[in-house]
């Protein structure tokens, strides 16, 4: 896998069933279960908006990450991030990870577009280079 899925994206899949950022992990846990890495940090972040969403009841927050859990790899990265280092986090997982980019919606992240060699990509933008048929030989 050359991607890591951010935080946002596992949040939004957990709360929008049909959504893209919900194709986008169920394509990657699902066809690569085992192969997708994340992170505590991530984790973390996950938990923390699960439990700061009105419709996601409290007592799912632990079965959810679990859930998401038995699909990942958890790698640790040289140093601990806060809450809010969003960008360096990411990057730092990606690096560890052996991933290129990170698939996210948060805003601030795709109008950076990249960090520390790791781009940013939307989770439409993704889904649409998956789905894309390579170009035929000679073409």
């Amino acid at each position: 896998m050359d991607i890591i899925l951010a935080p946002d994206v596992y949040v939004n899949a957990s709360v929008a069933l049909g959504s893209p950022p919900e194709q986008v992990v169920r394509r990657v846990l699902g066809k690569h279960k085992g192969e997708s890495k994340t992170s505590e940090w991530i984790l973390s972040r996950v938990r923390q908006m699960l439990l700061a969403v009105p419709s996601f009841k409290a007592d799912a927050v632990a079965a959810q990450l679990d859930l998401i859990k038995g699909f990942v790899q958890v790698v640790k990265t040289e140093r601990e991030f806060g809450p809010e280092a969003w960008e360096e986090a990411l990057a730092a997982t990606a690096k560890v990870a052996g991933a290129k980019r990170v698939v996210t919606d948060h805003p601030d992240l795709l109008q950076m577009e990249s960090s520390d060699g790791i781009e940013f990509i939307p989770t439409e933008a993704w889904l649409v280079e998956v789905t894309t048929p390579p170009p035929a030989p000679g073409g």
